[in-house]
């Protein structure tokens, strides 16, 4: 916004308000020492807002950004947004708008987190999904706590595999709390299924397994419910939505929760958000689910209305015996991903997934050519993202890609500076991808 500073005339009805002569006496009861002389700095004549605005630019092409070919994963994708959503979302009645208490007051603003609560739902096979939380590391903790709070249990077991901001939120919403969670082994990065039957015993609550996981593999859901022993453990699948519209559904391979980060449904890359929970469970979990859930009911005239329902569970009227500490959502965000999902519809999802599944197919046949690179966890199944060995210095490496425009990164907490995690999205074209491959193939 251009600044519009004080005219004269303004300034000298200020002073004579206050019965004073000039502004430096506004400033008389400031100590001397704490006052700037600023005709001491060499300071250049202004800008004007042309000339401020192409410096500024200047100075942030200094930056590193996701224009450059972006082959980073991790949780957050280079995904195509379609220009309708960032049009669409940033009209004014719904960008200044928040979750209301007063519901009969913006039904519009109601009536697209309903909708977006069903396309949750439709993804993930669930019965119920509540209006989003704060991004895919607090859904996990969330569904973490409303496991505990089910079946009263304090042992959650986490995969290994799990990506680890999830992990060290989670340690972190329980450091305080009498529950006990464990790591679950893997093996060739998956789950080791012979360490979680040893690790389940009575006092579990939950199983949290997310595929494809941070390896960029597709786990077995199903095969971790044969596994769980006791009826009462509930089974929290993590999941990519993009991902999900491929894969069979948690609630199909007998899951109790999905949660996940929403960020690829339609919102730009971020540095740290703001991002989406989504969180879905069964009916009988109604009563548990953290955040707000929106419903769709009649009034006495006959009408369809949204209203915020099930509020006995939340902060501002249950207070210390709430669900949760969560009392508010992305609304903003998930008006972006519930845009989106209605233009690309349930032919479109499955096609860009499909897009991002061949290139990274492509890729890793290409890359898998070069003498001396190998995919780490060969022959296991993967979807757009995985794991790449490499016979130099990662960090190096991620340093030189840069200077030549491509945008990479090391796998999470590798030790050893040798793995790459490499991902790949409908945005990333055969020539894009060719010319990594080039890259890779030139690097000494």
């Amino acid at each position: 916004m251009p600044y519009t500073s004080l005219s004269k005339k303004d300034i000298k009805i200020m002073l004579d308000k206050l019965e004073l002569s000039n502004v430096d006496e506004l400033f008389n009861i400031v100590s001397e020492k704490f006052k700037i002389d600023f005709s001491k700095f060499d300071l250049p004549e202004s800008y004007s807002e042309q000339e401020i605005l192409k410096h500024i630019s200047e100075i942030s092409d200094l930056n590193s950004s996701a224009k450059n070919l972006c082959f980073i994963g991790g949780g957050a994708y280079d995904h195509y947004v379609p220009k309708v959503v960032d049009f669409l979302s940033s009209r004014s009645e719904f960008y200044t708008a928040y979750t209301p208490y007063q519901p009969e007051v913006s039904q519009g603003t109601l009536q697209y987190l309903y909708e977006f609560q069903t396309m949750i739902c439709e993804l993930s096979g669930m019965d119920i999904a509540n209006a989003s939380l704060y991004d895919g590391a607090s859904a996990v903790a969330e569904a973490c706590s409303m496991s505990v709070s089910s079946n009263r249990k304090n042992k959650i077991l986490l995969s290994s595999t799990l990506n680890n901001n999830y992990i060290d939120v989670v340690k972190t919403y329980f450091s305080t709390n009498n529950v006990e969670l464990e790591l679950i082994n893997n093996t060739l990065g998956l789950i080791d299924y012979d360490d979680l039957s040893n690790k389940i015993d009575e006092n579990t609550s939950c199983i949290v397994v997310q595929s494809p996981n941070a390896n960029g593999l597709l786990e077995n859901w199903e095969k971790v419910v044969e596994n769980k022993k006791y009826k009462d453990i509930l089974v929290i699948a993590v999941s990519d939505p993009i991902s999900l519209s491929l894969i069979k559904t948690p609630y199909d391979c007998g899951c109790d929760v999905y949660v996940g980060e929403g960020q690829s449904l339609g919102n730009h890359l971020s540095f740290g958000g703001p991002y989406i929970g989504l969180f879905a469970t069964l009916s009988k979990y109604a009563r548990k689910i953290p955040g707000r859930i929106i419903g769709r009911t009649d009034d006495i005239d006959g009408k369809e209305g949204f209203v915020m329902t099930l509020q006995t569970r939340e902060q501002h009227i249950r207070r210390d015996r709430a669900t949760s500490n969560i009392c508010t959502n992305q609304g903003l965000i998930a008006l972006r991903s519930t845009i989106y999902m209605s233009l690309l519809g349930k032919d479109g999802l499955p096609e860009i997934a499909d897009i991002c599944f061949q290139n990274a197919q492509y890729a890793a046949n290409q890359l898998n050519k070069i003498k001396g690179l190998s995919l780490h966890y060969n022959n296991r199944e993967f979807l757009k993202e995985f794991v790449l060995e490499i016979p130099f210095s990662a960090s190096k490496f991620i340093l030189d890609a840069e200077k030549e425009g491509f945008l990479v990164s090391k796998l999470p907490r590798d030790s050893s500076d040798s793995l790459l995690l490499l991902a790949f999205t409908e945005k990333r074209t055969k020539e894009d991808i060719d010319n990594l491959v080039d890259f890779f193939k030139k690097y000494k």
